[in-house]
């Protein structure tokens, strides 16, 4: 597995992404909705791109920053994977570019989270339980809903033809193996 950072986040780093930008790469952060309309704490990180993956949350937008909407709510029945490859080719563009974006939804749990882990799929060549486990621990409070890890795990199986993360039946309904020890 291929790291996107050279070492994990401290404890301290950690504690501070949860109320802030969260970074998942040199170029990649995630974030809620109140951490993406905070200037000080964009400019102060040479964010260039904010991409906001939700319906709810409305940008301020900012001087020499690109704004990108992605109009999807956090429902197990929405269709992310239709913006899996688009928005990992933009991130990946950016960072090209020179770039940094911050991908962002509401609180930056589900929606941009499920984002990030297609990105790290599909340009860092990680598995999806190397992203998700990389990925959690430079954000602890991601979480994907079960429809996106449905499609993650579909995801996944196009890019690498296996898959590492698999939906199982659990006494709360269906959710994905990684979280079976969460619910014992």
């Amino acid at each position: 597995m291929t790291t996107p950072l050279s070492s994990m986040p401290s404890q301290a780093a950690r504690q501070a992404s949860i109320r802030g930008l969260s970074r998942i790469t040199t170029t990649l952060y995630l974030s809620g909705g109140v951490a993406a309309n905070n200037k000080l704490m964009l400019s102060s990180n040479n964010i260039t791109t904010v991409i906001n993956v939700s319906v709810e949350v409305v940008n301020t937008p900012f001087k020499d920053i690109q704004y990108l909407q992605v109009p999807v709510v956090d429902a197990p029945s929405s269709r992310l994977c239709e913006f899996f490859d688009p928005i990992a080719d933009y991130i990946h563009d950016v960072e090209m570019k020179q770039g940094r974006t911050l991908l962002h939804c509401v609180a930056g749990v589900s929606r941009s989270a499920a984002l990030c882990l297609a990105y790290l799929m599909k340009y860092h060549s990680m598995s999806l339980l190397a992203a998700h486990t990389w990925t959690k621990s430079c954000r602890p409070i991601i979480r994907p809903n079960n429809g996106f890890w449905e499609q993650l795990i579909h995801y996944e199986f196009k890019l690498f033809s296996k898959n590492t993360v698999h939906m199982i039946d659990s006494p709360i309904g269906r959710i994905p193996d990684i979280y079976e020890k969460d619910i014992i």
